[in-house]
């Protein structure tokens, strides 16, 4: 599929606004909570810098995903959270200030590891077939450029204009989220002729993933008795990646749209199961409500 306006022209103005609405949000402090939070943001980047994709290799290999769709899968395990996921944690009653921290530290350290994962999957799954790699350095600056340069500048924004901030934050959040659904949306139809294939075969591997690393990282904060607010948070951080930097990384950078298949329908998915979390979570909250209100009667 040869590169279109999607992903010359809209994709790269939709990623900086959706990351420089993320930006806004941030402040230097949100940095420095980390050690506010040590045992729930050590736990969050485990889970997602590490965990995460060792288990989108474990199912690649295990499925014997396409090599397309396997390097596709690995972009996506190594991108970070993204707005996405502090929008949910919003909706669902998590702990958003630490959500906003995981987002910030992971989206930092991903550009460095993402260059590494790319490479080494490139090589393992299409080493027989296609022998190619990116130059890491060059790599490690176009992701600099797509990702840091418009956080940074909505951080400059915020100390500046904090006021303008918060009139335009709501509307950033509306815009981000549409321009994510139009991605993947886009990211499908563009791959139309072999979506039902590609669904059939990266569907599952997809969906094993996001419900896994919810269910780890969960499992993991209960395990280390993190309260219910900061549970719910890294199990959001740990199964919502930034499916739109996936796409541009795989459409954009390294040029192959059969590869942007896997992060769009691991971003289909993904959305279908945060809104039955953020139901069961406002459900949960309510209920906790009328039975504490029952138990002060």
């Amino acid at each position: 599929m040869e590169t279109n306006i999607l992903s010359k022209l809209f994709l790269p103005l939709a990623l900086f606004i959706i990351m420089l609405g993320m930006g806004l949000n941030l402040t230097p402090k949100d940095f420095k909570r980390v050690f506010v939070y040590p045992k729930a943001a050590l736990l969050g980047l485990v889970n997602q810098m590490i965990i995460l994709p060792l288990i989108g290799f474990g199912l690649a290999v295990a499925l014997k995903l396409p090599p397309e769709l396997a390097v596709g899968l690995m972009i996506l395990a190594a991108c970070p959270g993204g707005a996405t996921s502090n929008l949910i944690t919003n909706l669902s009653k998590g702990d958003v200030a630490l959500s906003i921290t995981l987002t910030a530290i992971s989206s930092f350290i991903t550009v460095l590891t993402i260059p590494f994962i790319a490479n080494f999957s490139l090589w393992y799954f299409m080493s027989e077939s296609e022998a190619i790699s990116l130059p890491v350095l060059k790599t490690i600056g176009q992701v600099v450029i797509i990702t840091i340069v418009p956080v940074s500048l909505g951080m400059v924004i915020n100390k500046f204009k904090p006021n303008l901030c918060l009139k335009v934050d709501k509307t950033m959040k509306i815009f981000s989220a549409l321009f994510l659904v139009i991605i993947i949306l886009g990211s499908v139809l563009s791959n139309r002729e072999n979506l039902l294939e590609s669904f059939a075969l990266v569907g599952i591997a997809t969906l094993i993933l996001n419900l896994s690393t919810y269910a780890i990282g969960y499992g993991s904060s209960k395990l280390f008795r993190l309260d219910e607010r900061q549970t719910r948070t890294v199990a959001i951080e740990s199964g919502i990646q930034n499916a739109t930097l996936g796409i541009a990384i795989t459409t954009v950078i390294m040029g192959n749209a059969q590869m942007a298949i896997s992060p769009a329908i691991y971003g289909l998915i993904m959305l279908f199961t945060a809104a039955i979390i953020i139901f069961y979570s406002n459900v949960s909250e309510k209920l906790s409500s009328v039975k504490n209100a029952a138990t002060v009667k």
